[in-house]
């Protein structure tokens, strides 16, 4: 499952709009990933948003939802859009412009997959810290947080993160689609959730927002996202493993057996 009508925006709110929100005033943003066009249309409701490049290395995916998925068919129309078909990576090594918002709209770590190297230690310090601006704020998905499953790759992800960058904030919320918790982390070398009010982020989303709302974030809505379970906030606090293309962990799914005691 990647991506699902009836529930997507409530992963895609939840991936760009917290970063974007935090921001003091974001204009140019990249997306690593985001083929399906959500990623994109979500940063477009944002009236401060000047350029958004996306860079998705799969054009058939990229080609199949421009077409069939009606809901984005005016982001794949806008003129603020450049839609680049490469290698994330390579694209942003490339590239001699800065970004005040970079967005990780990958697929999951998965072992032998085409991606997971971009959520390790190398790619946030070499490339994605250097193509942000001052102030600049980077936020990737970061696979299941579950209960069960948060420690898959979700704490990895954030401690990996707590070793580039100076502020660094794991969130979760229940995608039904995904059947789990899911998770993401900000980053960014400015100080974020702590210096602003729930009350802040309404007006920022009444000022900023096309619309004026959204349809799953509020004020609220995004600090009750921060304030996790007691078993995933101690797994990211006693977490120490660090996400390398040595020592990469992968997401393996619902098909995997949990080793379990049932007591009688």
């Amino acid at each position: 499952m990647q991506s699902a009508e009836i529930d997507e925006w409530v992963y895609h709110e939840c991936l760009v709009h917290p970063a974007l929100l935090l921001h003091q005033g974001p204009r140019t943003v990249f997306i690593a990933g985001g083929g399906e066009g959500s990623t994109a249309r979500e940063c477009l409701m944002h009236k401060s948003i000047r350029k958004i490049v996306m860079c998705d290395i799969d054009e058939e995916v990229v080609k199949f939802c421009s077409t069939h998925l009606t809901v984005n068919k005016e982001t794949f129309q806008s003129n603020k859009l450049e839609l680049i078909i490469a290698d994330a990576k390579a694209e942003l090594e490339r590239r001699e412009d800065k970004f005040d918002v970079i967005i990780a709209d990958l697929a999951d770590p998965v072992e032998c997959g085409p991606c997971y190297t971009l959520y390790c230690q190398g790619f946030y310090h070499d490339v994605v810290k250097p193509k942000l601006n001052t102030n600049g704020i980077f936020v990737t998905q970061a696979g299941p947080a579950g209960v069960l499953s948060h420690r898959e790759v979700f704490t990895s992800i954030y401690n990996t993160l707590k070793t580039v960058f100076t502020y660094v904030v794991a969130y979760s919320a229940h995608v039904p689609s995904y059947c789990d918790v899911w998770g993401w982390v900000l980053a960014s070398d400015q100080p974020l959730m702590n210096q602003m009010s729930s009350e802040e982020i309404d007006r920022r989303i009444a000022q900023r927002i096309k619309g004026g709302e959204l349809r799953y974030l509020d004020g609220p809505t995004l600090y009750a996202s921060t304030i996790l379970n007691r078993t995933v906030r101690e797994s990211l606090q006693n977490e120490k493993h660090v996400y390398t293309e040595e020592t990469a962990r992968f997401v393996y799914g619902q098909g995997r057996s949990v080793n379990s005691f049932t007591t009688h």
